[in-house]
């Protein structure tokens, strides 16, 4: 076959890619976004975002692109490589969670805010099968979690149980909200992950060096993680 015919299937191939990735993450900002405007609880690194944020004056989407870039400085001893995705993501999900908060106003009933809630974790589940399976490099807090197992030996399970309780209860104690959402989605995200992500699988990519798996997680860029 020559260098032409295989150009397009290639160009094609990277085009979906590309959809899948900025689509994905555009749709996890807005179930960000959503989330907060639900007012029942929030996942752990939301919940630290969102504690800053009351004691800065700063967005929460400001906040969410700050902390993401901090992270991805501490690859650099960690000696992680970041991907188009893990820049693409510490940007995007900041600036459409703030855009969807500005759009969608606070309920007041709690007939409306159940709802807004189980939609937001369903619509991250739809995010996070998109956005991984475009296969662009990990986010910035796969990539801190995924540094440290390597760096310590330690199991991946108990670095990101060890980091996700240290952002929650340090989110708690600066104001964020912790409820019923933050359960929710503890509980539903990696069903959730794993449905989608084989839904949106692309083929003709190689096989990843690693198996992954996808896990209960706080946010879509850490719903699977090399075992």
């Amino acid at each position: 076959m020559s260098m032409s015919s295989e150009g397009g299937p290639r160009r094609g191939l990277l085009a979906r890619r590309l959809v899948q990735l900025y689509t994905g993450l555009t749709l996890y900002g807005v179930s960000m976004g959503l989330m907060v405007r639900a007012d029942l609880g929030l996942e752990p690194w939301s919940v630290l975002n969102q504690g800053i944020s009351r004691h800065t004056g700063l967005s929460i989407g400001t906040v969410t692109i700050v902390s993401g870039a901090l992270i991805l400085l501490l690859w650099i001893p960690l000696r992680q490589r970041p991907g188009l995705g893990t820049i693409s993501n510490v940007v995007i999900l900041g600036l459409v969670m703030d855009a969807t908060m500005a759009w969608v106003p606070a309920p007041s009933s709690l007939g409306t805010r159940i709802p807004l809630l189980a939609f937001a974790v369903l619509l991250n589940g739809t995010a996070t099968g998109l956005y991984i399976s475009a296969r662009f490099g990990a986010g910035p807090r796969d990539g801190l979690m995924t540094g440290l197992h390597q760096r310590t030996g330690r199991p991946v399970r108990l670095v990101r149980t060890c980091i996700e309780v240290t952002v929650l209860v340090a989110g708690f104690l600066l104001g964020g909200s912790i409820g019923a959402g933050t359960v929710l989605y503890a509980v539903a995200i990696g069903p959730l992950a794993q449905h989608f992500l084989r839904l949106f699988a692309i083929k003709g990519l190689p096989e990843q060096p690693s198996r992954v798996v996808a896990r209960a997680s706080a946010s879509p860029e850490r719903a699977i993680l090399p075992e």
